[in-house]
């Protein structure tokens, strides 16, 4: 039987005022040790990300989106859970 740990990868708009709010994107991992901000994008790049966890093995299994109210077509965050063996 394989242990794992868990993690997420938050992926959340910046922005706070004017149409372009939601073009900043924040990454912050959540892991065992602790909480690492990531640094933020000026457009919405999660791959950059997932593969700079992908590198350290954790393997994304379940991805979350949430749109803004009445706006389907915008996202404000999106929340990767993640895992990895424990060795």
């Amino acid at each position: 039987m394989t242990n794992y740990e868990y993690a997420r990868l938050e992926y959340r708009a910046a922005g706070t005022l004017g149409a372009d709010r939601f073009q900043d994107w924040a990454a912050t991992f959540h892991h065992p040790g602790g909480v690492l901000r990531w640094g933020t994008d000026e457009r919405f790049d999660d791959l950059r990300h997932l593969n700079r966890a992908g590198a350290a093995g954790w393997c994304a299994y379940n991805r979350h989106a949430i749109h803004v109210i009445n706006e389907p077509h915008r996202l404000s965050s999106v929340t990767y859970s993640m895992r990895r063996p424990v060795p």
